[in-house]
């Protein structure tokens, strides 16, 4: 791969439902999400070592209203087989970078998928996400599990067997 640019979509559900509690004080306490999350990421990155790669980019998360949640990552990208159809595990952490509803969130995560050569310089991926959140003082983080989409653009065009002239 070499450079490779990746931006990919995903969609997943938390685990962890929180009971409703009623609200007895004057205060408005943020409580942890326990709906639909879907998000994207934009990772840039460089493989360095046929089996690894590292990375860096942007993912913005939609938890619930007013969950707009804007992270830097770092990612960490295990290569399993490289070539026309590589099974992949990244792993994922991320720092927020927005204010929101919760400030100073991060989280944690792991995307497990494989790679489909598209052409000379382009494979699609889909694969299985697990992200826990730290949500500033929610009582309870969401864990999500979920799905991803996404395409890899990269600057070798021999990485692939659609490369070999």
């Amino acid at each position: 791969m070499d450079f490779y640019f990746n931006p990919s979509v995903n969609l997943g559900y938390n685990i962890f439902k929180e009971k409703e509690v009623p609200n007895n004080t004057q205060y408005i306490v943020p409580k942890a999400p326990n709906k639909i999350s879907y998000g994207i990421t934009a990772i840039g990155g460089y493989n360095f070592l046929p089996n690894f790669a590292l990375g860096m980019g942007l993912k913005y998360s939609f938890i619930q209203d007013n969950y707009h949640l804007m992270y830097v990552m770092v990612q960490p990208k295990i290569i399993f087989t490289p070539g026309d159809q590589p099974f992949y595990i990244d792993l994922n952490y991320g720092k927020q970078i927005n204010n929101s509803v919760v400030s100073d969130s991060e989280f944690w995560g792991a995307r497990l998928g494989m790679q489909v050569s598209y052409s000379k310089r382009l494979s699609q991926e889909g694969g299985i996400i697990l992200e826990g959140y730290k949500l500033g003082n929610a009582h309870k983080n969401p864990f999500i599990i979920g799905l991803s989409y996404g395409i890899t653009i990269f600057s070798n065009k021999n990485y692939t067997g659609y490369g070999d002239d």
